[in-house]
């Protein structure tokens, strides 16, 4: 297999400093604490936590904190910083993103647990034609093969980009159907999210079009499948599956009031770990709070404080479960800044070494649901304009205010109306309704932590490293091109696509044929079926299987 490298090595993992007491706004890691970790240093953790704030800038994280008024719990496990750049631009999307650091290999844009067609980016190699698209094996993967139980999370569909990047492959991040299905023949004990719109047939925008109704194969799975917060925290199974909404889920300032039924990002993490670390090899676990990014897309102060304080009560719960196990590594980070987003805009060139905390602070207190909770009490006539307006934080309007929001046509154009208002009541500013470019803060605890300027591909490294696998051998393991394998055994491979949206491939030697149904992790021979320990990926018009798969068809071949 050819690899993705870096050329340069000065962006590898940077030992970590020893320091007398490390202060971090109000929160002081004592010598004490610091001694009690390097201990742990010395050997590898039995229980892995990687959690993404998706989208998060770190003026973000700095606004969050002040609109708290305390340290968050980010703070005292604050270890360096990451690069995030992919294998095609300064600025990533969050596919590639989620793919470097589950797999530890930069790539494209859009681009799922699969290798780069591109590579432009300074200092990396390229990739052979060969192994363009071809999928990579991620570090859930990897924990499965140790015997560890696995789990994702996320407060988007479940099927989104950086939590599909974690548990599937495919070069179009947009195809729920493919990545869900992967998902489901991954076998992780945990999965919970959003997402069940694209679990199933039905007329919705992201429903099934294969007809095959994931569901039902979850609980034929054993799953305990769960819809609700309550459903969830009483669940006793090993097993669960929690999709509690069509789509995502609620941001956190809006769910009580909207949708209350749907848990917590901290109780998902926390029900998460309890049900996984009842598995006496250990556990790996993926969490993502997605919702900051689509915040900062909207220019949304209060989404992104809203959804950054939900994934800081997540990371609490982590690392209060790291403390007291003593042998769980914690990696928290975001994949990518967002927004441009400044504390202090055009109104603070003068003054803004005098402006009080204040003057950005309390407009933001006003709000009481973030731009998307708001503008959902919308009258179809906009009618209650300036009662929307209220809950997002804007009461007293101005003349020149309503005039602004009056200008708005349709429910779609109020919102970014109102987010202008807003950025401008609390002196905030925002460059752009994208990505942006700059390395981001790197926090964790635990055995075998990691610390310094690391590129965002370390963090699989450092997490397949700890947990005891190669990840490079893994893909070669699991993802082999299936015509040529299985010439080696002399046998020729077909695609049967009578069904368009389910093809099999068609493994044929002499009297002999084999059946492997794609993005499943199954074989029939001889009206048997076996799992495997792979699903079968497609990518780029190409069959990809695992060695497992070859060697029962040479078995049976005998």
């Amino acid at each position: 297999m050819v690899k993705l490298r870096k050329k340069m090595i000065g962006l590898t993992i940077a030992g970590t400093v020893a320091v007398g007491s490390l202060v971090i706004g109000n929160s002081i890691m004592e010598p004490a604490q610091a001694k009690s970790e390097s201990k742990k240093k010395g050997k590898n953790p039995e229980n892995v936590i990687v959690m993404v704030m998706d989208g998060t800038s770190s003026t973000a994280t700095t606004l969050a904190r002040w609109y708290k008024g305390e340290p968050l719990a980010m703070d005292e496990i604050m270890t360096g910083g990451v690069r995030t750049y992919s294998a095609e631009s300064a600025i990533t999307d969050s596919a590639p993103a989620g793919t470097a650091m589950a797999t530890g290999n930069k790539s494209n844009s859009g681009y799922v647990g699969v290798l780069p067609s591109l590579v432009n980016s300074p200092s990396l190699e390229q990739v052979s034609e060969e192994d363009k698209f071809r999928p990579v094996a991620n570090i859930m993967e990897g924990a499965e093969r140790t015997g560890r139980a696995t789990g994702i999370i996320a407060t988007s569909e479940i099927q989104h980009a950086t939590p599909a990047a974690f548990s599937a492959h495919h070069a179009d991040r947009n195809n729920f159907e493919v990545l869900g299905e992967q998902q489901v023949y991954q076998d992780m004990e945990v999965v919970l999210g959003g997402g069940k719109e694209a679990l199933q047939p039905g007329t919705g925008k992201k429903s099934r079009k294969d007809n095959e109704d994931l569901i039902k194969v979850i609980q034929e799975k054993d799953y305990d499948f769960v819809e609700t917060k309550d459903e969830l925290l009483k669940s006793k199974s090993n097993k669960i599956w929690g999709s509690f909404s069509n789509s995502a889920l609620a941001y956190d300032m809006d769910r009580e009031e909207t949708n209350p039924e749907q848990p917590t990002l901290a109780e998902m993490t926390s029900k998460s770990i309890e049900t996984l670390s009842k598995d006496k090899d250990g556990f790996s676990l993926f969490v993502e709070g997605s919702k900051p990014d689509w915040a900062a897309h909207a220019n949304d102060p209060i989404g992104m404080i809203s959804d950054v304080l939900a994934f800081d009560a997540a990371v609490a719960e982590a690392v209060e479960f790291a403390k007291k196990d003593g042998n769980t590594m914690v990696i928290a980070v975001t994949d990518h800044g967002n927004s441009g987003i400044s504390i202090g805009n055009s109104n603070t060139t003068k003054g803004y070494d005098t402006t009080p905390v204040a003057k950005y602070i309390e407009p933001l207190k006003k709000a009481k649901m973030t731009i998307e909770g708001a503008t959902s009490k919308l009258k179809d006539d906009l009618s209650n304009l300036e009662e929307v307006a209220a809950l997002y934080g804007l009461e007293n309007l101005t003349t020149d205010e309503k005039e602004k929001l009056k200008a708005a046509k349709t429910k779609e154009e109020v919102g970014p109306i109102l987010s202008k208002l807003l950025a401008n009541r609390a002196n905030l500013g925002f460059t752009t309704g994208g990505h942006t470019g700059e390395d981001v803060f790197l926090y964790a605890y635990g055995p075998q932590k990691p610390s310094g300027l690391i590129d965002n591909t370390d963090i699989a490294k450092t997490v397949s490293k700890a947990m005891g696998f190669d990840l490079e051998e893994l893909t070669d393991e699991l993802f082999l091109d299936a015509e040529s394998a299985f010439k080696k055994v002399k046998a020729t491979v077909k695609v049967d696509k009578t069904d368009e949206a389910n093809p099999v491939l068609v493994v044929t030697r002499k009297n002999l044929r084999a059946e492997l149904p794609v993005n499943k992790d199954m074989i029939r021979i001889k009206g048997k079926e076996y799992n495997l320990d792979s699903v079968i990926v497609e990518s780029n018009g190409k069959f990809y299987v695992p060695a497992e798969a070859v060697n029962l068809f040479k078995k049976h071949a005998r």
